[in-house]
């Protein structure tokens, strides 16, 4: 079951974010006037498809099929791809039939303008970029901003980054690279994505003294490629009942939602794992316990059952939740998508230098998969995330100059406006041949390491 639910949420995901890039090249073409003669989700053999001439047919068109300018809107074999036939293109369908059909036609991509050329070429990327930010608008504008406000570290996971770095329980978090930290948000943020690919030098207030940690970038990035968790959870936080189950330890000991746990069996609670943590120690046997409800101090007794458990749901703070007007969303989901095509530039020039390995940082349809599964199990807005991050990915890659790519269309477009003339027709197509080669090997890279990862 997790293999096919991992299967259905990849062809959910790149079935989006394909649909919407080639749309893009699509709509593009359509407003300058040129032809689109297939517009295809998949790849590799027609199964179904529609055009105005033919109708709604199952299977291949016939070889001399011709659609007069209409297009076919099919569904192919490979659900994983896509792509839009554009008139009077040499594309990655190696197709020059159009070369011998006698002059050029004013419907063909080669009879446009140069500006109209890199409109239609570029329109997927941006297309891609649009859905992001329309995601990263709609996830702010709905949810808002939940912000938890502590610094200071409640603990620290053995062999863990923060570990490694030289966090220690009760350190309050000052500043991150000289940058003044006032919440958990802004201490993630800042050890994550921020700095990313910069030393850390991190200031902490350790026993009222100002003590300073410092980690290089390369021994940090090791640290994240060897899969490493953060490893830091919140201190100085309270933790209260969320939901408190029927009839469980908890409801037996008078506890109601909204109250606040203070202690344990004397065990102050200033983590969430510090109750947990207590209660699996004392399952099976009654104990003292302290919560807060309003400006009420209750003690009572309690028993956690054989399992470990109470019967609450946590929630913990102080949290305050920041929420937007339209604009201000819109503002926010354009913020954040620089922030992704920030980050993965970060990467790229990372695995470039060396420190970080390519085989550690890249991934294919396995790892897509595996992830778009684990997000979906999370909740429709970690989903979304994955997915416009995902978008954003695509659209770089897309954008890159290697022959096959939209990027590499555009170089061969000012290529043709700098030397005033149009490349032959068996020039485009090695050109193509080597793109295409380019991207299977790096189709073939991104599966070794797949199954290197996973198998």
């Amino acid at each position: 079951m997790e293999v096919l639910s991992s299967i259905f949420y990849l062809i959910i995901v790149l079935g989006i974010l394909v649909f919407v890039h080639e749309f893009g090249h699509f709509i593009a073409a359509k407003l300058c006037g040129m032809r689109a003669e297939i517009f295809a989700l998949g790849m590799g053999m027609r199964l179904l498809g529609y055009n105005k001439k033919s109708g709604f047919s199952f299977g291949k068109l016939p070889k001399d099929f011709d659609g007069e300018g209409h297009t076919d809107y099919r569904i192919c074999l490979l659900p994983i791809g896509g792509y839009v036939k554009i008139a009077g293109m040499v594309d990655e369908s190696m197709d020059t039939e159009f070369t011998k059909n006698g002059e050029m036609q004013p419907y063909e991509f080669r009879a446009k303008k140069t500006w109209q050329k890199l409109i239609v070429l570029s329109a997927g990327v941006i297309m891609n970029v649009i859905l992001a930010i329309a995601i990263f608008t709609g996830i702010t504008y709905s949810v808002g901003n939940v912000v938890l406000k502590t610094t200071i570290i409640g603990e620290v996971e053995k062999k863990s980054i923060a570990s490694k770095i030289g966090f220690h329980e009760n350190d309050k978090v000052i500043s991150i690279n000289n940058t003044q930290v006032k919440t958990w948000n802004d201490i993630l943020l800042n050890l994550t994505s921020k700095e990313f690919g910069n030393d850390l030098n991190i200031k902490v207030n350790r026993n009222d003294k100002d003590t300073v940690l410092i980690i290089r970038n390369k021994a940090f990035l090791k640290l994240v490629t060897e899969k490493k968790s953060l490893g830091l959870m919140p201190g100085g936080i309270h933790t209260a009942a969320l939901t408190v189950n029927q009839n469980s330890p908890a409801s037996k000991s008078g506890i109601q939602p909204g109250d606040t746990i203070l202690t344990l069996n004397d065990v102050n609670i200033s983590t969430l794992s510090s109750l947990q943590n207590a209660v699996k120690a004392n399952k099976g046997k009654e104990i003292e316990i302290t919560y807060k409800r309003k400006n009420s101090v209750i003690q009572s007794k309690i028993r956690p059952n054989e399992s470990g458990l109470i019967g609450i749901g946590l929630t913990f703070g102080p949290i305050y939740k920041e929420k937007f007007g339209f604009f201000q969303s819109l503002s926010k989901g354009v913020q954040t998508s620089y922030e992704t095509i920030t980050l993965i530039f970060k990467s790229f020039r990372q695995i470039i230098k060396g420190t970080i390995k390519a085989k550690d940082s890249l991934g294919g349809p396995i790892m897509i998969a595996d992830q778009a599964n684990q997000m979906a199990s999370r909740g429709l807005m970690d989903f979304l995330s994955f997915m416009a991050m995902l978008s954003i990915s695509l659209a770089i890659l897309n954008i890159l100059p290697i022959p096959a790519l939209d990027g590499g269309h555009i170089v061969i477009i000012l290529i043709e406006k700098i030397i005033r003339r149009e490349l032959g027709e068996k020039t485009k197509i090695l050109i193509q041949q080597i793109g295409l080669g380019l991207i299977l090997l790096l189709m073939v890279f991104t599966f070794y390491n797949d199954i290197a990862r996973f198998f």
